[in-house]
C-alpha cells in the first residue's frame, strides 16, 4: 500500500504539474542539440588570458549543468567558450553566460529614464510591497527595476564587423561620460542615456568608478556609487515563498569578507538604496531597511512572481564571470547516436530482462512470478522519476544513463536471489515456508543493505570524480541502487509474506521448494538414524 501511494504521487506529479510531457529528456546523443559560440570581451580589448577562461569555464558548468547530469558541456575553444545543451532551444545556452560582471553599488540617484517617457501611456508601476518585520534588506520602491529579464543577444555577425580597437575605443567613450566624477558629467549622463540601445559598457565597467546605469527593463536610470561588493563575494541565493508574508522572497548570504562589508554598510545606509548590477545594468535596487548582522542572511522582497524570484535568486547565486561574454554563434547539432541507438539499448535491455525473468521462473517456480512483479513495479517508478528528474533538475537520459539503468535493475534481482537462497537454506535446516520467511528476510536484508551500500558508494565516488555522460551512468545507477532497497523491503518481501501465509504457494510444486525440503527431510531422517545407532550403541 505505502509503495502504491508513493507511484500515485509520481505519477500524479508527472500528469498535473510542469509541463505535463509524460516522456523523459534525452541528452545530446539521443536528440541532439544546440551549440552556442560565447566570444570573449575585455575592457582594453586585449586578449583573455587562460586562466580567467578556465573560471569562466567552471561557473558556466556549475550554471548548465545544475548537479551534472543534464549532458550539457562546456569548453574552451582558443579565446572563445562552446557550450552545447540538449535540445533546440538556443535561448537557453546563449543565457548561460550572461551573468558576466555582477556588482553591488550605493545608489546615489535615480530617475525616469527618457524612453519610459515616451511610452507613458503603455508604463506600468508596480505597486510597492509592505516592508517585513524583523527583515534588513526588504521590499522595493516603485520604480525601482523588476528582477531581471532576458538581454536580447547581439547580432551574431556584429562581434565580426568590430574590430577589437573599434571595441576598446566604444567602451573608452563610455567611460569618459558614464564613469565620470564630475558631477555636472554625471547629470548629463543621466539626461541623455539611452536604455534601448546597445550597451558598448556591458560589463566592462571599472568597479573602482561610479557608474551611469540603466535598469534591465529600461525604466530608470540610477546614478550609482564605487562597488562595495564582487559578486563573487555572494555564497548562496534561493528563492521562497514566505507564507506569513504572503509573498515571494530571495534570501541572500555572503562569505566571511563580503558578509563584514554588508554589515557594515546596511548599518550605515538605513533608508537608502543599494543596486545589483549585472553586466552594467541594474536588476535589483532595494531599500535597506535595517542593519544585517555579520554573517546573517539577507531577505529581497518585492513585487515577485515565484519565477521571477527564482530568476534573480540564480543571477545573485552564480556569482561574476571574470569576463564579459556575447553570444557570436549559435547552432544546432545532430545527434551522434539517434533515436536508433535509444531503441536498441532498449531492446538489449529488455532481451536481458527477459532472460533473468525466464531463469527465475524456471529456478524458482511462482516466486520468479513474485520477481517479475518487483521488477516490473520497479521499473515504473523509475520511468516517473525519470520525467520528473528531466522537468525540474534538467536531467537528460542518454545512452550512458539507460546503461545505468539496466545494471540497476539487475541489482534489483540479485536482491531477489538472496533472499530465496536465504529462505532455502531456513527450509534445509527443516523449517516449513511459512517459518522460513521471516527468519530467511532477517538474515538476507542485512546482506542486501550492504550490497547496496557498496555499490552506492561506487557509484557516489564515480560521481564526484567523472565528467559528462560517465557521470549521468553514475547518477542513475545510485539512484536505482536506491529503489532497489525500496522495492525489495515494501513490494518483494510483504508479496513474499503473503505468500507463505497462503495454501495454495506454500505446496512445493507451486513454489518450488520441494527438492530443498526433500534434503531437509533426508538430514532428519539421518540425524534420527544416527541417534537411533548412538543409543543402541550406548545400551550395549
Amino acid at each position: 500500500m505505502i509503495f502504491g501511494l508513493i507511484v500515485a504521487a509520481l505519477y500524479a506529479l508527472v500528469f498535473f504539474t510542469g509541463d505535463k510531457s509524460p516522456t523523459p529528456k534525452l541528452g545530446i546523443d539521443l536528440q541532439g542539440g544546440t551549440r552556442v559560440t560565447l566570444t570573449a570581451r575585455t575592457p582594453d580589448g586585449s586578449k583573455p588570458s587562460q586562466d580567467s577562461l578556465r573560471r569562466a569555464q567552471e561557473i558556466i558548468e556549475t550554471r548548465v549543468n545544475g548537479l551534472g547530469v543534464s549532458g550539457s558541456e562546456v569548453v574552451i575553444d582558443g579565446d572563445n567558450l562552446v557550450i552545447t545543451v540538449p535540445g533546440d532551444d538556443s535561448s537557453q545556452a546563449r543565457t548561460l553566460g550572461q551573468t558576466a560582471r555582477l556588482y553591488i553599488r550605493p545608489v546615489q540617484s535615480s530617475a525616469v529614464s527618457s524612453n519610459a517617457q515616451a511610452q507613458a501611456p503603455k508604463a506600468e508601476t508596480p505597486a510597492p510591497a509592505p516592508a517585513p518585520q524583523n527583515r534588513p534588506f526588504p521590499a522595493q520602491e516603485p520604480g525601482t527595476p523588476a528582477p531581471p529579464t532576458e538581454t536580447p543577444a547581439p547580432p551574431a555577425d556584429q562581434g565580426a564587423a568590430t574590430s577589437d580597437d573599434q571595441a576598446a575605443a566604444e567602451i573608452a567613450e563610455a567611460k569618459k561620460t558614464r564613469q565620470s566624477t564630475d558631477p555636472a558629467v554625471q547629470q548629463q549622463a543621466m539626461a541623455t542615456l539611452d536604455c534601448n540601445a546597445s550597451d558598448p559598457l556591458q560589463g566592462n565597467d571599472d568597479p573602482a568608478l561610479p557608474l551611469v546605469a540603466c535598469s534591465t527593463d529600461g525604466t530608470t536610470v540610477y546614478l550609482l556609487g564605487p562597488s562595495i561588493i564582487d559578486g563573487q563575494e555572494i555564497a548562496d541565493a534561493s528563492s521562497a515563498f514566505n507564507s506569513q508574508q504572503s509573498r515571494n522572497e530571495v534570501s541572500l548570504t555572503f562569505k566571511s569578507s563580503g558578509s563584514t562589508t554588508w554589515a557594515q554598510f546596511t548599518a550605515a545606509n538605513i533608508g537608502k538604496q543599494a543596486a545589483f548590477t549585472l553586466d552594467s545594468k541594474v536588476v535589483s535596487a532595494p531599500v535597506v531597511q535595517g542593519a544585517t548582522p555579520a554573517g546573517s542572511a539577507t531577505s529581497i522582497t518585492g513585487d515577485f512572481t515565484s519565477a521571477s524570484a527564482k530568476e534573480l535568486a540564480n543571477t545573485l547565486k552564480y556569482g561574476s564571470l571574470p569576463l564579459s561574454f556575447q553570444a557570436s554563434e549559435a547552432e544546432t547539432v545532430s545527434a551522434t547516436l539517434g533515436l536508433a541507438s535509444l531503441q536498441a539499448g532498449l531492446i538489449a535491455g529488455a532481451i536481458g530482462l527477459a532472460l533473468v525473468l525466464l531463469y527465475c521462473l524456471i529456478y524458482y517456480r511462482m516466486l520468479g512470478v513474485l520477481t517479475a512483479l518487483s521488477l516490473v513495479l520497479s521499473g515504473v517508478m523509475v520511468y516517473a522519476i525519470m520525467v520528473l528528474l528531466g522537468r525540474y533538475i534538467g536531467f537528460t537520459l542518454d545512452l550512458a544513463g539507460i546503461a545505468g539503468l539496466i545494471i540497476g535493475i539487475g541489482m534489483t534481482a540479485d536482491s531477489f536471489v538472496v533472499y530465496f537462497e536465504r529462505i532455502k537454506d531456513e527450509i534445509r535446516e527443516g523449517r516449513s515456508f511459512r517459518s522460513a520467511v521471516p527468519r530467511g528476510w532477517a538474515r538476507a536484508r542485512r546482506t542486501i543493505l550492504s550490497g547496496n551500500a557498496v555499490s552506492f558508494i561506487a557509484a557516489a565516488v564515480l560521481y564526484v570524480l567523472a565528467v559528462g555522460q560517465v557521470r549521468g551512468f553514475a547518477f542513475t545507477l545510485g539512484l536505482t541502487t536506491i529503489l532497489d532497497v525500496v522495492v525489495v523491503f515494501l513490494v518483494t518481501h510483504p508479496l513474499v509474506h503473503l505468500a507463505s501465509k497462503s495454501d495454495f504457494w506454500s505446496k512445493p510444486s507451486i513454489n518450488g521448494l520441494g527438492a530443498v525440503q526433500q534434503v531437509a527431510r533426508e538430514r532428519k531422517t539421518a540425524a534420527s538414524a544416527r541417534t537411533s545407532v548412538g543409543a543402541q550403541a550406548k545400551e550395549a
